[in-house]
């Protein structure tokens, strides 16, 4: 078989000096946009256990409060930081019924499926939505936002998806973010897979409160997540949610009066993310941890496309989180077997979410640089061999 494939065989070879310490040994790489690959000192500051009432506890989430808001660029002390036990869903939710009035009106900006979900996710909680649906992989504009808004008054709120990692989309937030503002309406972002590497900070992008997760861009692991939101907007929260647990403004008001959070924190994970912050801070911070995974991201597409593999989105719109390639229209490519054969090289790979296409996803998040991604497009090489796959090029597009 004389292909670009067995070339990439030939030419690869074990990558050395590698700045991103490997796996623990038998672990794979995690290549999905959260849980991630974390650092062994993140993993090792999980050995201790800790008192949730104790000083020494409630000093570590002060500190982690005070972290974020800073990565977050509050200098003017309006915003305040609530973590929240639970997953990044729970977060968001906690976040649109506690700051969406309960006779507000969200314009839902959706092209993927988490924006759906906040659509969803609003049905139950009662509260009046638009969507503009974009489909797979086209963002939405400022334009469209405005004429959205002219159009209908009564919207309150619009909730935007920073990164959409259903397709890997980087949404034009500050785009959208002046267009909602020119219209005196509130923005409440997704910030899930964004936060902590793409820059999202308060004093350029006027928004209400955003929300990410401990296992995205900071590196930590799974167990709770956070909204950073206006003080003046938690105040107005106060009463409005339909959930006890997923109350935020009583998570702020007890966290501020005691320090401590309402119920049974995420202890180990809490000071995983002490350690993930530490190691945010000593790669440069928002910018050097954008500079890993963009380039993280450059090398791991052109690698991919000599070998015939098609990503979905315009170079404009991919993000640095993760990376969604068309299937190849080769009759023998099976993605179940084909990630296996990626788990047994070391790598998880994430399946597709499209609605349109064949597709799979390959993150650039956590512990991995560029010489990682090259052993990964090494590997889809070596599947795509034993698979009798000559060349990953996609179906044409009609």
């Amino acid at each position: 078989m004389n292909s670009v494939i067995d070339r990439t065989l030939a030419e690869s070879g074990v990558p050395a000096g590698s700045n991103c310490a490997p796996p623990a040994q038998g672990e794979p790489y995690l290549l999905t946009p959260g849980p991630l690959t974390t650092a062994f000192s993140t993993k090792e500051a999980m050995l201790r256990d800790w008192g949730s009432w104790d000083g020494d506890f409630r000093a570590m989430t002060a500190q982690l409060r005070q972290s974020l808001l800073a990565i977050a660029g509050d200098t003017t002390n309006e915003y305040d930081c609530v973590p929240l036990q639970g997953s990044g869903s729970y977060c968001v939710e906690a976040m649109l019924g506690s700051l969406i009035p309960r006779d507000g009106h969200a314009l839902v900006l959706a092209n993927g499926a988490y924006g759906k979900r906040i659509a969803s996710t609003l049905g139950y909680l009662g509260r009046d939505c638009t969507v503009l649906d974009k489909g797979d992989y086209l963002p939405p504009r400022g334009a469209e936002v405005e004429q959205l808004l002219d159009a209908n008054p009564a919207i309150t709120h619009v909730i935007a998806v920073h990164c959409e990692t259903s397709s890997g989309i980087l949404n034009p937030i500050e785009e959208i973010a002046a267009a909602t503002a020119k219209k005196g309406r509130k923005l409440l972002i997704d910030s899930m897979s964004a936060f902590g590497a793409v820059p999202l900070d308060v004093r350029r992008i006027a928004c209400e409160a955003f929300v990410s997760s401990a296992n995205k861009c900071i590196e930590g692991v799974p167990g709770f997540g956070f909204v950073i939101a206006k003080k003046s907007a938690l105040q107005e929260a106060k009463g409005r949610s339909h959930s006890l647990a997923l109350d935020v403004y009583d998570q702020w008001d007890v966290m501020n009066r005691t320090g401590q959070w309402r119920f049974t924190p995420p202890t180990h994970a809490v000071a995983a993310f002490i350690e993930a912050l530490r190691l945010h801070a000593l790669e440069g911070g928002q910018p050097g941890r954008l500079a890993r995974y963009a380039n993280n991201r450059d090398v791991l597409v052109a690698g991919m496309q000599t070998l015939g593999f098609e990503p979905l989105l315009d170079e404009h719109w991919r993000s640095p989180i993760i990376v969604t390639f068309f299937s190849p229209a080769h009759p023998s490519f099976r993605f179940d077997r084909f990630y296996e054969l990626m788990k047994q090289k070391g790598f998880i790979i994430y399946p597709g979410k499209l609605t349109v296409a064949e597709s799979f996803r390959i993150g650039c998040i956590g512990q991995v640089d560029a010489q990682v991604m090259r052993r990964v497009v090494d590997a889809c090489a070596a599947s795509l061999q034993a698979m009798g796959v000559d060349h990953a090029a996609p179906r044409a597009r009609s």
